[in-house]
């Protein structure tokens, strides 16, 4: 890959305060990008941008309110003056409950982050985008929402979204010069981990054909190709970082 690939790039990450979303960050801003973290900690956001390169800014928001979404986006124009990259990476994981015992408001706020969340963003970005004919979406969704995972029900439902939205907005930009794809990570060694019981952890793992969870840094390479020119052929994909454990 050519050298700093994305310098003159602006860059949104979604939940980039800490975990999967800020190794993102510091990936994009490592290749050249000015990186935006937009997260739901004003404080977490600001710690985190400090700490980048390029002179990231962050930007709170909560991205399941569509009024926060797009004040944030707004402010990112405002200051930076372009945005050529959104990577959709916020999400809660929700609590381990088979469906019988689901609370509507457990379902509501995984769904909310992950999957409206994904619509709010990406739709505040197409609309820049499409002015200029030119832009990368990708968001992050999971193995779960391709296998299903038992306790998991709303956050296996909403990254199974994230997918389906993924491939449905990538047809409708084909033209306006907008690539859209999203990743699906087995279990990776994030903060997200500290709301599953570790035997479930230990479970999840030992599907996983590697032997070991995966490493943030790993997922941000993948996504790194797809938002370079590396991939200029690659839209309404869905890239699996599972370390073997899909099988399709």
């Amino acid at each position: 890959m050519n050298q700093q690939p994305l310098a003159g790039k602006t860059a949104v990450v979604t939940g980039a305060a800490q975990g999967i979303g800020n190794a993102i960050a510091r990936r994009l801003a490592a290749e050249g990008a000015r990186v935006v973290i937009l997260d739901i900690s004003q404080e977490g956001a600001e710690r985190a941008a400090a700490d980048l390169e390029n002179d990231a800014i962050g930007i709170h928001a909560d991205i399941s309110k569509a009024e926060d979404v797009d004040l944030a986006f707004s402010e990112v124009i405002e200051r930076l003056g372009q945005l050529d990259i959104l990577v959709n990476n916020a999400g809660v994981v929700g609590t381990d409950t088979p469906v019988k015992d689901l609370e509507e408001s457990d379902w509501d706020s995984v769904l909310g982050v992950n999957l409206k969340g994904t619509f709010l963003c990406s739709r505040a970005a197409v609309n820049h985008m499409i002015e200029h004919q030119s832009g990368v979406i990708v968001s992050v969704a999971s193995i779960s929402g391709k296998e299903g995972n038992a306790n998991m029900a709303p956050y296996s439902v909403s990254k199974a979204g994230v997918i389906c939205f993924t491939k449905t907005l990538a047809k409708e930009v084909l033209t306006d010069g907008i690539r859209v794809n999203c990743v699906a990570p087995a279990l990776i060694d994030s903060p997200l981990l500290d709301g599953i019981d570790p035997e479930r952890v230990d479970f999840l793992t030992s599907k996983i054909p590697l032997g070991r969870l995966g490493k943030p840094e790993e997922v941000a390479a993948t996504i790194l190709f797809l938002v370079s020119d590396e991939s200029t052929f690659a839209t309404g994909a869905c890239f699996d970082v599972s370390g073997g454990r899909a099988t399709y």
